[in-house]
């Protein structure tokens, strides 16, 4: 499997720039290399993908200078494709190589760890315990003036009055205040963390070239609010999560951070009903599409929350939380409508 997967690389490599072209298409080339914002295809500059042989490595191997991510053009079409298990990523590698199709794909975790991701990890459980919870800090400030007033059971965030951002390109480390997530595991385990950049009066998000940054294993993980069940709400960013939590303050929610991410979230022990919470773009179009089916295959109901406007932030801020209230009304499970729309957490 190692030796296949190795040959696939090698010959994906030889094609760099054209793999580069379909499946980071939200990036450029700059001389040798394509960047890109990172592996899941966000527009950006910080992902720099080698487009020919040198001496420092092959052509195909990438690195995500805002993470310290990195790996071949393999994890490519795995991120940006949103694919969970080895022989999905082999059958989309064999497609877009027109080979034939492997008869046969021994499975196993597509995520291959290595010493650089462990210690990933490792950081990032040290930088949420180095945090203060969010009460009285800049990050509630933040939340409450994006309309997010439902702060109940947000251990998952945390305060950093100086957390240090590296700008991609030229500049000095700055010490700056941050939002940081939790990244977890269905068993609660933290795998990675989220930061986001505070403005000084927390009023937006940092005037900085990219004030969101995540570290460590994100892939099937979450940012969680609240014990799922049998009834859980995943959606994109913490944001917009929290804005439809604010409006069902009692519904178990999980924020996977990008669409890719949402379509392969891992799905809890007992899920019956899965909520949606979809963002209004094609990205978000084709998450929904892809968790939903993936849902489906287990026997779980998927119901999709659609915002009006761009995500549910959105339409908190713009319509107040009642009308959102109201909206998200028409679209729960009638059984779920008393259950997660009491006003009291």
């Amino acid at each position: 499997m190692a030796d296949a997967a190795h040959d696939l690389a090698r010959r994906l490599g030889r094609q760099a720039e054209a793999v580069c072209r379909h499946y980071l298409s939200a990036g450029r080339r700059q001389g040798h290399y394509w960047q890109v914002g990172d592996v899941r295809n966000t527009p950006g500059r910080s992902m720099f993908v080698r487009l020919r042989d040198s001496a420092k490595g092959p052509a195909g191997k990438w690195t995500d200078a805002a993470t310290g991510e990195h790996g071949d053009l393999l994890d490519v079409i795995r991120e940006s494709r949103g694919l969970s298990s080895f022989s999905e990523v082999v059958a989309e590698a064999e497609a877009f190589l027109h080979m034939p199709r492997s008869w046969q794909v021994a499975e196993a975790p597509v995520f291959r760890t290595n010493s650089l991701s462990r210690d990933l990890v490792t950081s990032a459980r040290r930088l949420f315990a180095a945090a203060q919870p969010i009460p009285g800090t800049l990050v509630e400030l933040y939340l409450r003036n994006r309309g997010i007033t439902a702060l109940h059971e947000t251990g998952s965030l945390r305060f950093h009055p100086r957390c240090f951002y590296r700008p991609v390109e030229h500049g000095s480390i700055q010490p700056l205040q941050a939002m940081i997530a939790a990244v977890t595991d269905l068993r609660g385990r933290i795998m990675g963390i989220h930061r986001t950049w505070l403005a000084p009066d927390g009023s937006d998000k940092a005037a900085i070239a990219t004030p969101r940054r995540a570290m460590g294993h994100l892939l099937e993980h979450a940012v969680r609010f609240g014990e799922a069940d049998d009834v859980l709400a995943a959606g994109e960013g913490i944001e917009t999560i929290l804005s439809v939590r604010t409006a069902l303050p009692n519904l178990p929610m999980a924020a996977a951070l990008s669409a890719a991410h949402l379509a392969v979230i891992a799905f809890p022990p007992g899920l019956r009903r899965l909520y949606i919470v979809r963002d209004n773009d094609p990205a978000g179009d084709r998450a929904r599409d892809s968790v939903a089916s993936r849902a489906a295959s287990v026997g779980i109901e998927a119901i999709v929350l659609s915002p009006a406007l761009g995500d549910f932030n959105e339409d908190l801020r713009a319509f107040g939380v009642d009308a959102v209230r109201a909206e998200l009304r028409c679209l729960l499970a009638p059984e779920d409508v008393s259950r997660f729309t009491m006003l009291n957490p």
